[in-house]
């Protein structure tokens, strides 16, 4: 049975978990492709107007990667589900992280880009909080 929830505009718990479902499947292929990007890219494109080192962007790129996973995953298998939220987390301080770094920086026209992801996963950290407190 399907009940309203209370997100308004007569969105169900079923609508609302596809529409969920399907932000994370495209925010886990833009942290997936982006996370890769940084391990294939050469060091000197990756510093390339920027003071962090080689080995902190290649840090960041492997926690968006095992951050996509973990939007994708526990929910797929249905096993740790709680992992969701807490990929989200982590990811939502990433992309904080990224849109400061890029609000500071010469491509400051492009904080947009992070505001708006960060703005999409804290969607998704939001509407995947009460299964983190429920399945643990």
């Amino acid at each position: 049975m399907m009940q309203t929830m209370e997100m308004g505009y007569g969105a169900t718990s079923r609508g609302r978990n596809i529409w969920l479902w399907a932000l994370q499947g495209l925010l886990a292929a833009l942290f997936l492709f982006t996370g890769v990007s940084k391990f294939i890219m050469p060091p000197e494109v990756l510093t390339q107007g920027t003071t962090l080192s080689v080995g902190f962007i290649r840090f960041v790129g492997a926690m968006e990667i095992l951050g996509a996973f973990g939007l994708i995953l526990p929910g797929l298998f249905r096993i740790a589900r709680w992992l969701t939220p807490l990929a989200a987390g982590g990811l939502l301080a990433i992309v904080i992280g990224a849109t400061i770094v890029t609000a500071m920086g010469p491509q400051a026209a492009m904080t947009p880009i992070p505001l708006v992801t960060a703005i999409l996963v804290a969607i998704v950290l939001w509407g995947r909080r009460q299964e983190g407190r429920e399945l643990r």
